[in-house]
């Protein structure tokens, strides 16, 4: 099966099995929301594409950040 980690924790919780809080964002926009909703001062904003790769994973520590990051996430990403 094919899925993105997203996905897979959504079965899981589905399931009943505890996961760490998180959203999926395909915008700058959603990014911002999604640091703003989970709150705290620190996320991790990471790209999930199919095409394989590791290491693309970015700590950030401001709202702005996560938008940023997600932009150069898209721009690393292979593919």
């Amino acid at each position: 099966m094919k899925i993105h980690e997203y996905q897979g924790k959504e079965v899981l919780r589905k399931h009943g099995v505890s996961t760490l809080q998180g959203a999926a964002a395909h915008t700058p926009e959603a990014a911002m929301d999604a640091a703003r909703s989970i709150g705290g001062s620190v996320w991790v904003v990471k790209s999930q594409v199919h095409a394989g790769g590791r290491g693309m994973g970015r700590f950030v520590g401001e709202v702005d950040e996560a938008a940023l990051a997600l932009v150069v996430a898209g721009a690393d990403a292979p593919g």
